[in-house]
């Protein structure tokens, strides 16, 4: 029986991988797999990894030292994996889709909340406070909302926004014909659009996609939603714009720095990063912890395809889900 590595392991990752795993031996580890942690891998037949792992070279070169062959993701999104040191060395497979109702309804969730400020009225009601002022929202029917990546995820999403009856714009590198998303440049994009949703990849090309720039080129108030990655969006960037008025709210699943705080309890610490704090201190801002993910039906899809690669991996040295990106 092949014995696999399992890092950042939270109770929820249990539950389905132990209710699907027939074959492997899982040893499950807290800690997230990065230059330190790896030294636990000697003897292990593979690895199982998560979204804040930090698998650099020397992860890698461990891993091929200690003959190692596969890491296997447990997300679709490999850029905290060095895939280029991984070449000729490390097999690295990923799940290229669970569940994009999952990630595309967190999307939605997030918008609704932060447009009719449900946060602020539950807490209010909580103390018996009724009051409507300061709770004033805007319907989404007729508004323009553009949606950075039209993949599976924001396809979705624009099916959601659509039934609410907005107008739908996208910018996707490869359009998709049968989506009925109107295609526009990205500039076009961020001056017509209400409200902004991200649902692209994280690459050299959309680091950091938000910025000062395109904020300046954005309307007024413009709402922006982001359960992709966290640096698609300047943090720096987004306070700046929600201090003047020009950003009128931002839903944030994710966060650039999120990898030492996201998926932890850290309620008794004092946090370093002060953007996040002055961020999450902002009544016109919702974070959630990159939880967009977390329904029953994604962590079984999960868990499933993530045991299906290792499996036809191990039966014939390849994977359908490979990553081959050099």
């Amino acid at each position: 029986m092949k014995k696999i590595a399992f890092f950042d392991t939270k109770p929820y990752d249990k539950i389905w991988f132990d209710e699907y795993n027939e074959q492997f031996e899982l040893d499950y580890f807290e800690g997230k797999l990065n230059r330190k942690t790896c030294r636990l891998l000697r003897g292990y037949d593979g690895v199982i990894a998560f979204v804040n792992d930090d698998i650099d070279e020397n992860v890698i070169d461990t891993m091929y030292e200690e003959k190692v062959p596969v890491l296997a993701m447990r997300c679709s999104g490999y850029n905290n994996v060095d895939i280029k040191a991984a070449k000729g060395k490390v097999k690295v497979l990923r799940v290229p889709a669970y569940s994009p109702y999952a990630v595309a309804e967190h999307a939605m969730a997030l918008l609704l909340t932060l447009n009719r400020k449900i946060h602020k009225a539950y807490i209010r009601t909580r103390d018996f406070n009724f009051s409507l002022n300061r709770l004033i929202g805007f319907d989404i029917h007729g508004k323009t909302v553009g949606i950075i990546g039209t993949g599976q995820i924001g396809q979705v999403f624009a099916s959601i926004c659509r039934g609410f009856g907005a107008d739908v714009i996208g910018y996707d590198l490869y359009p998709s014909e049968k989506s009925g998303i109107n295609y526009v440049d990205l500039n076009a994009l961020f001056q017509k659009s209400d409200i902004i949703s991200l649902h692209c990849p994280l690459t050299k090309e959309t680091h950091h996609l938000i910025n000062k720039d395109s904020i300046a080129m954005m309307k007024k108030g413009v709402y922006i939603i982001n359960t992709s990655r966290g640096s698609l969006i300047e943090s720096q960037a987004l306070l700046d714009g929600l201090t003047s008025g020009r950003v009128g709210a931002a839903g944030l699943d994710v966060y650039e720095e999120e990898s030492d705080l996201f998926y932890e309890d850290h309620s008794n610490l004092v946090i370093k990063d002060d953007i996040l704090s002055i961020l999450v201190s902002r009544p016109n801002v919702i974070i959630t912890s990159h939880q967009a993910f977390l329904t029953e039906e994604a962590l079984k899809s999960i868990a499933n395809i993530t045991l299906s690669n290792l499996s036809e991996y191990f039966q014939t040295g390849s994977c359908s889900n490979e990553i081959t990106d050099p």
